[in-house]
């Protein structure tokens, strides 16, 4: 095998290590999962996968990092549009469901481990990206009350936890593969949050 194969071979195996490493994290939890569980599902022993990964906590590190640039390259591109608070809500908003829908094992990792990596220095990007994510949002938030879009009397605080919350809890019940679009959930999300679920009262 020449060397050009053997690292495209060595590269595949390797991503395909990280997507059984990845649902296995989703599904049983970081510090539930060992490298020989890994390894079991993968078919191959625990000493093999030391030839691609020196450890699970550079797995969860690769697993995190990836989704989170991605995530956070999208926020940027859409702001850099400068669509105005409210269009740029809804198009940061749709680009987080995207990414449910796309990352939904990366999400729930996310979501469920990323307070016990914080305390380990290696993962000290994640509280910069959650200040980055506060900044982002706030800011969309405050420039809307500023230029009339929102509400003057909103709370940008709590309306910035409220989204943020709903927003990434439904990685607990939305399904990749089932009959809703990230698009569809986006659609309905946005409506109840920018225009409410009230019907118009009749005259």
């Amino acid at each position: 095998m020449n060397a050009a194969k053997k690292h495209t071979s060595s590269s595949g195996r390797r991503a395909e290590l990280l997507r059984i490493a990845c649902r296995l994290f989703a599904e049983r939890g970081f510090r539930a999962t060992t490298v020989r569980d890994i390894a079991d599902a993968a078919g191959i022993l625990s000493g093999s996968l030391y030839h691609h990964f020196d450890s699970k906590e550079t797995m969860i590190d690769e697993l995190l990092s990836s989704f989170q640039d991605e995530l956070f390259g999208r926020y940027r591109e859409i702001v850099a549009q400068r669509l105005g608070p409210r269009k740029t809500l809804e198009a940061v908003i749709t680009a987080s469901f995207e990414s449910i829908h796309k990352h939904h094992d990366e999400v729930a990792i996310y979501q469920n481990e990323a307070q016990y990596l914080a305390q380990f220095p290696r993962f000290g990007y994640l509280e910069e990206r959650n200040t980055e994510f506060r900044e982002l949002w706030t800011s969309i938030l405050a420039d809307g009350v500023a230029s009339g879009a929102f509400r003057s009397a909103l709370d940008v605080e709590v309306a910035y936890r409220f989204i943020r919350d709903t927003v990434w809890v439904a990685v607990r019940w939305y399904s990749p593969g089932g009959s809703l679009t990230p698009e569809d959930v986006a659609a309905q999300y946005l409506g109840i949050l920018l225009d409410g679920i009230a019907a118009e009262p009749t005259s």
